[in-house]
């Protein structure tokens, strides 16, 4: 597929194909960090999505370890199953991008808080819960706090499940994992309250916004939907979606007659928690989102759904399983039809990408270079160029700045089919996009004096 968008700002960060991409204040390094072992030295796509795989198979693996005497093993290894079979978790799970760790850390999270409160003696849980709030701290601060939210609520409020060490625990791991990003946040932003307003700014202005449609609507396939204007997906993709509260509902349910309500609750608590934001708070739409919420509700959900095929005494119940192994291939089919869209569709607009570079080579825009514009940020990385922007998320340079750099190197914009360039770039050398994807009939303006004549096929303008 080639890497995306966010990929490229992530990777950019550590890698040395191309200039580190501007790092707006939502983010946080914990992605650059975690491909650094391989991006620091290699720049093969290939390699690194290998490594990430791999990775990402064995933190799942060691996730649901930590849930290991809190629910029977096939629980466990069903509900690594359900969440592992997603067609976001196996799209993401390979890609330089945050939410998939979110997920896996709140995961072991979880796991090691009710162990720590099953066992007050034993440490290895509170090392757990400790270490599994820093990796989703490093990812996401944001995210780390909605997540730990009800369980901060029971180690204070609750007097049952009071338990300093605990409370000591995840709140340390919480600081240890933020410390950078709010470090980052008075020596690049002003402040952490600053940046806290900017993230708010850059993702739309978080408020009350029912973003539960959106959802709905990006899961057919579609990475980031924004706006989210398209239609619903068909009915056998929305199922499993829909289904998810009723599964949840029946997994409590079933945790109240086997008088272990608590270990089924904390989790679905957590899950609601962190889908807060996103379904409610945001006026946009990833499926990426939410996988967080998906890791927690995959071993809860798992318990309910066994317990209609398999009796308390161990007893299969024919019907059941028929109907349930029928149910989860119906899901399995649904699931990989869609990753494969979606595969499909991100696999052409990357290459987009890598067709229009090959056009600003013959251009003579070759590294070191800078580019401005439309979608210029995962370009300028396929092209080993710097990306800048004077306004809009990425804003991070001046028309100036960008006019003293085109004496140096060569700088080109790139314009939509709707709109013109920018006013510092109006006499520039104009080149239309000769591409048959999305970029046809766009152009790119190339500073005087760093471009060459335009080749074969190509029409300029003035």
């Amino acid at each position: 597929m080639g890497l995306g968008w966010d990929e490229t700002v992530y990777v950019s960060q550590i890698g040395g194909q191309a200039p580190a991409a501007f790092f707006s204040a939502p983010r946080a390094r914990g992605v650059s960090l975690l491909v650094a072992p391989i991006a620091s030295w290699s720049s093969s796509t290939a390699l690194l999505r290998v490594f990430l795989a791999v990775l990402a198979g064995l933190g799942l693996f060691l996730a649901l370890r930590c849930w290991r005497g809190l629910f029977p093993v096939r629980v466990l290894a069903s509900g690594g199953a359900l969440f592992a079979t997603l067609w976001i978790t196996m799209f993401y799970g390979p890609q330089a991008m945050p939410n998939f760790w979110v997920a896996i850390g709140a995961l072991a999270a979880v796991g090691c808080f009710l162990r720590a409160q099953a066992d007050r003696v034993a440490r290895a849980p509170l090392w757990g819960v400790a270490g599994s709030a820093a990796l989703m701290a490093l990812m996401r601060p944001t995210d780390a706090v909605w997540v730990v939210l009800p369980l901060l609520v029971l180690l204070v409020c609750v007097p049952g499940w009071r338990h300093l060490r605990l409370l000591a625990a995840l709140s340390a791991g919480l600081l240890v994992g933020a410390a950078e990003w709010v470090v980052e946040a008075y020596v690049s932003f002003g402040g952490l309250r600053t940046r806290m307003a900017e993230a708010s700014r850059v993702q739309g202005d978080l408020g009350w916004n029912i973003a539960v449609g959106d959802q709905l609507r990006s899961l057919s396939g579609r990475t980031l939907c924004r706006p989210c204007t398209s239609s619903m997906p068909d009915v056998a993709v929305l199922v499993w979606w829909c289904a998810l509260p009723l599964l949840a509902a029946l997994a409590l349910a079933v945790a109240v007659r086997a008088r272990r309500t608590a270990r089924t609750l904390v989790p679905l608590a957590c899950a609601f928690s962190v889908a807060v934001p996103y379904l409610f708070l945001i006026g946009y739409a990833a499926p990426r989102f939410l996988l967080p919420a998906y890791a927690l509700l995959a071993v809860p959900v798992a318990d309910g759904l066994l317990r209609l095929a398999v009796t308390p005494s161990g007893r299969r119940r024919p019907v059941a399983v028929t109907l349930l192994a029928i149910a989860l291939a119906g899901h399995l089919a649904v699931q990989y039809a869609v990753l494969s869209r979606a595969v499909e569709r991100t696999t052409v607009s990357h290459a987009a990408w890598s067709r229009v570079v090959g056009q600003l080579h013959r251009l003579g825009v070759r590294p070191p270079c800078l580019l401005s514009g439309h979608e210029s940020v995962p370009i300028a990385y396929y092209a080993g160029c710097a990306s800048v922007h004077t306004h809009g998320n990425n804003a991070n340079t001046t028309a100036a700045e960008i006019g003293r750099a085109a004496q140096r190197m060569p700088v080109a914009v790139l314009t939509t089919r709707t709109s013109g360039p920018p006013p510092y770039a109006r006499t520039w050398r104009a080149y239309r996009l000769e591409d048959p994807g999305p970029y046809r009939g766009q152009y790119v303006y190339v500073a005087p004096g760093r471009g060459t004549a335009p080749s074969a096929g190509q029409r300029a303008t003035r």
